[in-house]
């Protein structure tokens, strides 16, 4: 990948007694799509504000484009895109209205500029005159990427695009930053949604102001350490209590109606963990081996102890 578009190295921030980030470093690539990916308190959101220019590090250097992020804020903000993770436009203005203001304080016009928005936009233009705050959430989401765009920025950072949006939304708003990412735009994405890391040319799983690892979601999966089985049953509460008793299990989760099960050992005995469920009054049992997902990752990066 030619060259760096974002270099952070030992980046620390604390609010008050609390550490939001502790000693970041990592690099993204020009053209690169990269995920950070971690809960709701991981620290997404404080580092992108930094990156952005809207909050200042306790230590560390930061730079986009070259550029640092304390000394060169109005470059950095002139070559940015930025759409924070609640909505922050003004919603008593239309569509349009909204985009033209944009346009205009980054000495730009729609129309200069359109054919960077216009695959996006059209989707919203027959309601341009409709006023902001009246927008569904996926229309939201498409006026601010719009209104992000509009300055043909280099670097684009979205902080949780996708929250609150619905299934068939959040796909779409994918699709269209791989367009982004084709015509080579830098992307950092922040989502707590753990299946959406599989769109990212590389991510960061974060907790606790943290980054846990870095790398491809393949590489990721390819990693993690253990065996692993999905475990059915009529009762999930009573099954995860029971699963925690059996020997060489080494961690268990609910995953919406089924068990996730890491062991220790390479072979699972589906046979033997079968016939103990069912000496403990559960009928009906599906054991399947499965492949770890980016959340079973997460959960046993969370629970290793940091060297």
């Amino acid at each position: 990948m030619p060259g760096t578009s974002v270099h952070v190295q030992q980046l620390t921030k604390r609010f008050g007694a609390t550490t939001a980030l502790e000693d970041i470093t990592f690099d993204v690539g020009k053209g690169e799509l990269f995920g950070f990916i971690g809960p709701d308190g991981a620290g997404k959101t404080t580092l992108l504000r930094i990156l952005t220019t809207l909050l200042l590090a306790d230590t560390g250097r930061c730079t986009v484009e070259g550029f640092d992020v304390v000394k060169d804020y109005r470059r950095i903000r002139s070559i940015s895109g930025y759409m924070p993770g609640k909505f922050s436009l003004y919603q008593d203005l239309t569509v349009e209205e909204n985009l033209k203001f944009f346009a205009t304080i980054f000495g730009t016009t729609i129309s200069e500029n359109y054919h960077l928005v216009r695959e996006i936009y059209q989707q919203i233009e027959p309601f341009k005159n409709r006023k902001a705050g009246k927008l569904s959430g996926g229309m939201k989401q498409k006026l601010a990427l719009s209104c992000a765009m509009i300055h043909k920025p280099d670097v684009l950072f979205l902080d949780e695009p996708t929250t609150g949006v619905d299934a068939v939304s959040r796909l779409e708003f994918w699709e269209m930053l791989q367009r982004l990412k084709a015509a080579g735009i830098t992307i950092l994405v922040s989502t707590p949604y753990m299946d959406e890391a599989s769109q990212c040319d590389r991510v960061a799983l974060m907790q606790n102001g943290r980054i846990m690892t870095i790398s491809t979601p393949r590489e990721v999966i390819r990693n993690y350490p253990l065996s692993l089985l999905s475990v059915k049953a009529g009762d999930i509460y009573q099954l995860l209590g029971e699963l925690r008793k059996y020997p060489g299990v080494h961690s268990v989760y609910a995953f919406g109606q089924s068990a996730h099960v890491a062991f220790q050992k390479t072979k699972l005995d589906k046979d033997t963990l079968s016939g103990f469920l069912k000496k403990n009054n559960h009928a009906v049992v599906e054991i399947e081996p499965i492949e770890a997902t980016i959340e079973d990752c997460f959960m046993e990066l969370m629970n290793t102890p940091r060297e």
